[in-house]
C-alpha cells in the first residue's frame, strides 16, 4: 500500500505541491485528476523520486521511501510510465522491454507472459525499433516495460494522451486486468474523466498543488467532481 503523507515539493522558489496526501491500495486504481499545470505530474515525480520532496513522507507497504533514489525505489517495486512514454527510439521493442530488467535479480530477468497477452502487438514487433512504432504502440511498450519490473506500485501519467480510441480501450482493459490481479497498487493520472471513472476506485482532484476534492467509487458525486475539475 502506498501512503503519501502531507508531501510538499518545490522547484526553486516555486511550490508545486502543498501538503498532498494520497493512498493507493493493492488491487485498486487511485485516479488523480485535474487540469494541466495543477501538480499531477509533480506528484508522480515525487513518488518515483525524480525530485526530492521538501516535507512529508512516502511509504510503500510500511517501508519509508522518502529518502531513496529512483533506482532504489524501483528495486522496492515502484514502476513509472511517464507522460510522453520516453521509450528508447533506436532500441528494438525487445531491447526496450529488457531495460525493465535493471532493478531485478538475474534469476527474474525474463519478460512476463502477461506483457504479450495484454499487448500482442509487442510480440509481433520484437525486432522493430521503438521509434518506428505508432504513438499508441509506444504507449503499450512503455506500460509493458514497467510490467517487466514486476511492480508493487504502478504510476501511470496520462496514458491516453494523444492515443487513438481503439488503443485507449486496450489500455483500459490492461489496467483493469492488473487491478484484478490484486497485488499491484495503481495510481492513474488522467484528464479523460470517462476513462478514469470507468477504472477508478478512489479519486483525488488537484488544483494549485493541492488535493481539493476526494471520493471513492461508492461516494462519488459526479457534479461535485466536475466542479472540482473546472476550478
Amino acid at each position: 500500500m502506498l501512503e503519501a503523507d502531507r508531501i510538499s515539493l518545490h522547484y526553486g522558489a516555486a511550490q508545486a505541491l502543498r501538503d498532498v496526501s494520497l493512498q493507493a491500495e493493492p488491487g485498486k486504481v487511485t485516479c488523480v485528476l485535474g487540469r494541466n499545470g495543477v501538480g499531477k505530474t509533480s506528484l508522480l515525480r515525487a513518488l518515483v523520486g525524480h525530485h526530492p520532496i521538501s516535507s512529508g513522507t512516502i511509504r510503500l507497504d510500511g517501508a519509508d521511501l522518502t529518502g531513496l533514489r529512483p533506482y532504489e525505489r524501483a528495486r522496492r517495486g515502484v514502476a513509472y510510465v511517464p507522460q510522453g512514454r520516453e521509450i528508447f527510439p533506436l532500441l528494438t521493442v525487445e531491447e526496450n522491454l529488457q531495460t525493465g530488467f535493471a532493478p531485478l535479480k538475474r534469476s527474474e530477468r525474463e519478460i512476463p507472459n502477461d506483457v504479450y497477452s495484454l499487448f500482442p502487438v509487442l510480440e509481433s514487433m520484437l525486432r522493430r525499433r521503438g521509434g518506428d512504432l505508432s504513438g499508441g504502440q509506444q504507449q503499450q511498450l512503455a506500460i509493458g516495460r514497467a510490467l517487466v519490473m514486476r511492480p508493487r506500485l504502478l504510476l501511470l501519467d496520462e496514458p491516453t494522451e494523444g492515443i487513438q480510441p481503439s488503443i485507449i480501450k486496450d489500455i483500459g482493459r490492461a489496467i483493469a486486468y492488473l487491478r484484478n490481479l490484486g497485488g499491484i497498487a495503481i495510481v492513474l493520472v488522467e484528464q479523460y474523466l470517462d476513462f478514469a471513472r470507468e477504472l477508478g476506485d478512489h479519486f483525488a482532484v488537484m488544483d494549485r498543488g493541492q488535493v481539493v476534492y476526494s471520493c471513492t467509487r461508492e461516494t462519488i458525486d459526479a457534479e461535485a467532481l466536475r466542479r472540482a475539475m473546472s476550478l
